[in-house]
């Protein structure tokens, strides 16, 4: 007689495996509302429409933030695994990221739900959160690779963004909060501290991009199911871009009377730098695209680096927003508004596979 030997069960664990770059998915959502709140055509249709999608970036916060949480209390030695992981731990710039992009929208949006004062404060607290955050993800995950004893597997790859881009993220929305501080020291301590951070976003940006080009040139394409992370380079250039338009508009708010030629100053170099730099970003958007198409012909499968295609066509957004305001130029305007169209259609498309795919498990218990 032949005995069968008992099947083991396998207990799925629900939060083992929400690593950081699941906060791409806020990032993504919120900058669809952020952005159409700065889109230089504005309807109340398209208000709704932002504002609803506002909240769900919120409640995704919220939703992932706590599972987040429960990741690491309950699978501890997975958590630190991933951590220690030198690629997984670039996407630790996320979510200072999603706090930062949901904070913005409570900005410009949250009134409508929440009133004045209780987005503001939203907007305060969630800007502080994300920057203190991001300003020790932007040296602490350098520190970690520096000093890592694994150097087999460093190489570089788009997701080195990921941990410089936050400081600049904080750059642009603080922009935003400047209007609601008292005039005077306040206003300029912002202001500079804003600066500073463009600064040390856009320095260390741009030596890391420097070395994926590089990376990329010598020794070809990732994976290809990391091939759409190749367009996360688009983020820093975006939201360049916006920051220094909007901290050159907000200069104004600053520097009055005697002053004043500084505010002029300011906002001539964000009209200079977004000329400029978005110049190299329609290089970058080409490259982008038509490496997308050559993964997509050797069977680019989904994941979550999909979200890749949201957040940085979102900063490319707001970024010639804010460049066409400052110009007053129509055509800027109107690639504000084209490259809203095509946000839209690549936030519909990622967000309805990423529900699919947690609705099948297949996000959520990968192989």
């Amino acid at each position: 007689m032949t005995v069968t030997a008992p099947t083991r069960v396998v207990r799925r664990q629900p939060f083992e495996h929400i690593t950081p770059n699941w906060f791409a998915a806020v990032m993504g959502t919120g900058i669809v509302a952020t952005a159409a709140a700065t889109l230089p055509v504005q309807s109340a249709a398209l208000h709704v429409f932002a504002v609803a999608v506002w909240v769900c970036a919120a409640t995704a916060l919220i939703v992932i933030g706590a599972a987040f949480a429960m990741h690491w209390i309950g699978h501890r030695d997975r958590a630190v695994t991933y951590a220690r992981h030198p690629v997984m731990v670039q996407f630790y710039g996320a979510p200072p990221m999603a706090l930062l992009t949901v904070g913005a929208g409570a900005g410009l949006l949250g009134v409508d739900l929440l009133g004045s004062t209780a987005a503001t404060a939203l907007f305060a607290g969630l800007w502080i959160a994300g920057t203190i955050a991001g300003l020790l993800t932007s040296v602490v995950v350098p520190y970690r690779m520096i000093t890592s004893v694994h150097r087999e597997q460093v190489t570089a790859l788009p997701a080195w963004l990921m941990p410089v881009v936050p400081p600049m993220v904080s750059a642009s929305t603080g922009a935003l909060l400047l209007p609601h501080l008292p005039e005077g020291q306040w206003r300029l301590a912002l202001l500079c501290a804003c600066y500073a951070m463009f600064g040390l976003s856009l320095i260390v940006g741009m030596i890391t991009l420097t070395l994926i080009y590089g990376r990329l040139l010598h020794g070809g394409l990732p994976p290809v199911d990391a091939a759409p992370t190749v367009w996360i380079s688009l983020g820093l250039i975006g939201q360049s871009i916006t920051a220094a338009n909007l901290l050159g508009t907000d200069a104004s708010m600053v520097f009055t009377g005697a002053q004043s030629s500084i505010a002029v100053g300011l906002h001539v170099f964000g009209i200079g730098y977004g000329l400029i730099m978005g110049g190299f970003g329609v290089l970058m958007f080409a490259l982008a695209t038509a490496l997308t198409v050559h993964a997509a012909r050797r069977n680019l499968g989904f994941s979550l680096t999909w979200w890749s295609f949201t957040f940085p066509v979102g900063t490319c957004v707001t970024g010639a927003s804010a460049l066409g305001q400052a110009l007053n130029f129509g055509a800027v305007q109107a690639l504000a508004v084209a490259l809203y169209l095509l946000l839209l259609a690549a936030w519909f498309t990622v967000a309805t596979r990423t529900l699919r795919g947690i609705r099948r498990g297949e996000l959520l218990y990968p192989a």
